[in-house]
C-alpha cells in the first residue's frame, strides 16, 4: 500500500539519516501514521470515504509526518500523542491539496486523476473540507494548544491562498511571492516541526528551534522545485522543464528576470517573452527556457535558495548535537544542491 511508496521517498526528499536506528524508528512511525491515515478519512458514506482516500492512496512524500517523527526524536519519539500529531498534519496538507487542485483546474495529482477531475469541483471543495474537519476532530484529543495551533496555521494557509490569488498589491512582487511562499508552505512544516517537539515533550527552546527550522526549510524546498521547473530535465524533476513558464505562474526565477534592468540582449529579449504572460507558443517556450536557464536571474534564484537552506540550518543550532540533528541538516545540504 501506500507505506512502500513513503518510506521509498524518504531518500527522494534529500534526507540522510546517518543512523541505521533513528531511520527504523522513523520508518516505523510512519508506517502507523499510514495505517491511522485511511483510519481517519472513513466514513459513514462509502462514496465520501473513496473519494477522502484517493489521494492518501497517491502516496506521496509524507514530508509534514516525517518531520513529526524527527522532532518527536528531541524527546521521546514513542510519546503516544506523537502519531495523532502526525496524522493531522498530513490531514491538513490534503485537504489543501484537494482546495488548490479545483483552483489550479489541474487534471492529475500525484500520478493519478484529481480528484476534481474525477468527480467534480464540489465533491474535492466538499472532500477537502470534509478532511479539515476530520484533522480538527483528531486535533482535539491533542489539548486546547493543538487545536488552536492547527487553527492558527490553516488561517495562514488561506491567507497565503487568497495573496496568490489576488497577486502584489503595493508591495514588491518578489517580497509578495516570498511572503504567500511562508504562508502556504513554511506555515504547515513549521507546525508540523513543532508538534514533533511538543507531543515528543522537547524542551520549550528545542521546540521554538523546530518550528523556525520548518518554516525556513519549508521556503526552500519550495523555491528549489521553482528552480527545477526550469534548470531540469524532466527525468530528474518528474514533470516537463518549464510547466510553470507555460502556465504563466510567476515563479522567482522569472520575478528576478521581470525585475532586472540588465540592458544585455538576452536579459532584453527574456523580459520581452515573459512581460506577455503565459508562454504557450513552442518556440516561445524553447527560447525563454532557454535564456532563463543561462541568466543571471536563475543565478539569483540559486542564491537566494542557499540563503534559506543556511538560514534553516543556523535555526538548528539551540539543538544538541545527535544523529536527529544531522538528519535535519542534511535537508539543508540536499537543497541548497539539488538545483545546482
Amino acid at each position: 500500500m501506500g507505506g512502500a511508496q513513503v518510506t521509498g521517498g524518504l531518500t527522494s526528499i534529500g534526507l540522510d539519516f546517518v543512523d541505521p536506528a533513528l531511520e527504523a524508528s522513523v520508518r516505523q512511525t510512519l508506517a502507523v501514521v499510514e495505517e491511522e491515515l485511511r483510519v481517519g478519512v472513513k466514513s459513514a458514506d462509502p462514496f465520501v470515504t473513496e473519494a477522502a482516500r484517493h489521494l492518501v492512496d497517491a502516496g506521496g512524500k509524507r514530508f509534514r509526518p516525517l518531520l513529526v517523527a524527527l522532532g518527536a526524536h528531541f524527546g521521546d519519539p514513542r510519546a503516544p500523542l506523537v502519531v495523532p500529531a502526525a496524522v493531522v498534519m498530513e490531514l491538513t496538507h490534503l485537504a489543501t491539496l484537494y482546495h488548490d487542485d479545483v483552483m489550479d483546474e489541474a487534471l492529475v495529482r500525484r500520478g493519478a486523476p484529481s480528484a476534481n477531475s474525477r468527480w467534480t469541483n464540489s465533491v474535492a471543495i466538499l472532500v477537502g473540507d470534509y478532511l479539515f474537519a476530520r484533522a480538527a476532530d483528531i486535533a482535539a484529543e491533542l489539548g486546547p494548544e493543538a487545536v488552536r495551533l492547527q487553527a492558527r496555521t490553516f488561517a495562514r494557509l488561506v491567507h497565503g491562498q487568497i495573496a496568490e490569488t489576488v497577486g502584489p498589491r503595493a508591495e514588491d512582487p518578489v517580497a509578495h511571492y516570498l511572503d504567500v511562499i511562508s504562508e502556504k508552505t513554511g506555515s504547515l512544516i513549521a507546525t508540523s516541526a513543532r508538534f514533533g517537539g511538543m507531543f515528543g515533550g522537547a524542551a520549550p527552546e528545542h521546540i521554538e528551534a523546530l518550528a523556525g527550522y520548518g518554516e525556513t526549510i519549508g521556503v526552500a524546498f519550495q523555491l528549489s522545485d521553482d528552480l527545477l521547473d526550469i534548470a531540469s530535465d524532466s527525468a530528474q524533476s518528474g514533470k516537463t522543464p518549464g510547466t510553470d513558464l507555460r502556465e504563466g505562474v510567476p515563479t522567482l526565477p522569472v520575478l528576478y528576470a521581470l525585475a532586472s534592468d540588465d540592458a544585455d540582449a538576452a536579459s532584453t529579449r527574456l523580459r520581452e517573452i515573459l512581460a506577455a504572460g503565459p508562454v504557450t507558443d513552442d518556440a516561445l517556450h524553447a527560447e525563454a527556457l532557454g535564456l532563463l536557464r543561462e541568466s543571471p536571474a536563475l543565478k539569483r534564484a540559486r542564491e537566494t535558495v542557499r540563503m534559506y537552506a543556511e538560514d534553516a540550518r543556523t535555526r538548528l543550532s539551540p539543538l544538541p548535537d545527535s544523529a536527529p540533528k544531522l538528519a535535519l541538516e542534511s535537508l539543508c545540504d540536499f537543497i541548497a544542491d539539488r538545483t545546482n
